[in-house]
């Protein structure tokens, strides 16, 4: 696949990279279609990364269809698919981790250690196999995003990391391969995430900039439902992760929340003069 690639960039074709671990849904076909509309060639990826799973969570369990997924990049226009197996990408003797330090310690870092060297760790690896221009990320791993895009900067990996905003159901609910996860009456409860994000917007657009204040309307929000445990809701700078006490600059509201046996995350980002 590397030198497919770099055939391609010395052919003056800009080269898009979508990493995903499969099981597509729209939030997946809307970062193909983005680099589909940006680039001359689209690589997609798609492997269930072991790493970044810890050891009660839901490796075996994710849901995998390489068929339905074949197709449906396919039709979106995606150039290559390009599919590995565990042993492939961590073969007998593999021992090199890539760590992005404080940036992978709070939020979803805290309840998961290892989730982001995991990911850092496989996705440095896909940036050398595939040395693409840009790679495209969706906004609602928020956390990730950051991470990745620290991990590119920090290690002079010259790609241009992509933010996509989050693609959401008609409801509401951010689009993630774990929703499937979610019984109706689940299904239903999960919305609240978004809606203590709309009340937190409401309260930032009539001026209120205490984050104390955003921070208890939103759990207050979410306690209305006895389905979603919170894991926590953070208020944050989107460049370091550091909690803020005021609002300032470009904002991160984050929350974790488990509904069943899915482990949901969605997120607003605020530009607060």
């Amino acid at each position: 696949m590397r030198d497919l690639v770099e055939r391609t960039r010395a052919a003056g074709r800009l080269v898009g990279l979508v990493p995903t671990m499969g099981f597509f849904h729209e939030g997946h076909l809307e970062l193909m279609r983005r680099a589909r509309t940006e680039c001359g060639v689209v690589v997609v990826t798609l492997f269930v990364n072991p790493t970044q799973f810890g050891p009660s969570e839901d490796y075996d369990a994710y849901p995998r269809d390489f068929e339905r997924d074949s197709a449906l990049a396919e039709a979106v226009g995606v150039d290559y698919l390009f599919s590995l197996e565990a042993e492939e990408m961590y073969p007998e003797g593999f021992q090199t981790t890539v760590s992005v330090k404080e940036l992978s310690e709070v939020m979803c870092g805290e309840d998961r250690p290892g989730h982001f060297d995991g990911v850092a760790t496989v996705v440095a690896k896909l940036f050398n196999i595939i040395p693409a221009h840009r790679a495209y990320f969706g906004q609602k791993d928020a956390q990730q995003l950051l991470v990745i895009r620290r991990m590119a900067r920090d290690l002079n990996f010259p790609i241009e990391i992509i933010a996509v905003p989050t693609v959401r159901e008609e409801d509401g609910l951010a689009m993630s391969s774990r929703n499937s996860y979610l019984s109706p009456e689940e299904r239903l409860a999960a919305t609240v995430l978004y809606r203590s994000l709309e009340a937190a917007a409401s309260l930032i657009e009539s001026g209120e900039n205490s984050t104390g204040v955003i921070r208890e309307e939103m759990e207050q929000v979410i306690s209305t439902e006895p389905l979603v445990n919170l894991e926590y809701v953070t208020i944050c700078d989107n460049i370091y992760l550091q909690p803020l006490s005021e609002l300032s600059g470009e904002v991160l509201l984050a929350l974790a929340a488990r509904v069943g046996r899915a482990r949901l995350i969605d997120n607003m980002v605020f530009d607060v003069e």
